[in-house]
């Protein structure tokens, strides 16, 4: 008879050899999407800090960038100053991007089968500056009326000076108050607010057209981080659009009646 060896896992004086544990979300490697998560927020971030304090034009007639959505103007202050602050408390505070930058930037696992790194006493969301998060909910309600703005901006796109037409920073512009619309109403703490506290969705005429609203609101929240990272980048490509114009870099192609 023949002996077989099998061969086993080298154990050390520290314990057993661990095994890598595979990303259970995606085939890609476990660094790939924090690393994308830190790449193009930090671009981002850095892009809105020059938009928003170091610049101060953002109108191409009839095309407004959303950076300056409503246009206030105050003396020397830049107009981006009086409204990023909605959209950037909005989004900090989003669900989806809590735990994309705690799986990114601090690279907490993304899976319970993987263990914490070493750090510091772990107190969640109960103390500063985290403890913010809990606003969430305001900053929604902030984000709503700019977002009534920004429709308001992508109907003004299409009249040309009284005269209807179409042009390529209209059609911009109207795509990207649509993908706003999408993160913003499907946010977590809408599809609360239209479903939740409710112990009965039958019981009532309101309470079943909350239902609706609710049903209607999840339809966007399951791709929330699509929607999210989609108006991201919206946002940003409609007002580059609108600096290239304003540079004489670009002719926007339109139709006009």
């Amino acid at each position: 008879m023949t002996a077989v060896a099998v061969s086993q896992p080298l154990e050390t004086q520290a314990g057993p050899r661990r095994t890598p544990v595979r990303n259970p979300y995606s085939r890609l490697p476990g660094w790939a999407y924090p690393t994308f998560v830190v790449i193009g927020l930090s671009l981002f971030g850095i892009y809105a800090v020059w938009v928003v304090f170091f610049q101060s034009k953002g109108y191409y007639a009839p095309y407004l960038s959303p950076f300056y959505s409503p246009l206030i103007s105050v003396g020397p202050i830049p107009p981006g100053v009086w409204v990023a602050w909605a959209p950037l408390a909005f989004r900090l505070t989003c669900y989806y991007y809590r735990k994309a930058y705690f799986r990114s930037f601090f690279w907490h696992p993304r899976s319970c089968a993987v263990g914490e790194p070493k750090r510091g006493r772990y107190r969640g969301e109960t103390a500063l500056p985290w403890i913010l998060n809990n606003f969430h909910r305001f900053a929604f309600y902030a984000t709503v009326v700019q977002v009534g703005f920004l429709w308001f901006d992508a109907v003004l796109a299409f009249d040309f000076g009284g005269r209807p037409g179409i042009g390529f920073g209209g059609a911009l512009m109207l795509a990207n108050v649509i993908l706003l619309s999408g993160y913003t109403f499907g946010c977590h703490a809408f599809r609360h607010l239209a479903g939740g506290e409710l112990d009965c969705f039958s019981c009532s005429l309101a309470a079943r057209a909350r239902h609706k609203l609710w049903k209607g609101v999840t339809v966007l929240n399951i791709k929330h981080d699509r929607w999210a990272w989609a108006s991201l980048f919206s946002v940003l490509a409609t007002d580059a659009y609108v600096r290239l114009l304003l540079a004489g870099a670009l002719r926007d192609p339109r139709w006009i009646a």
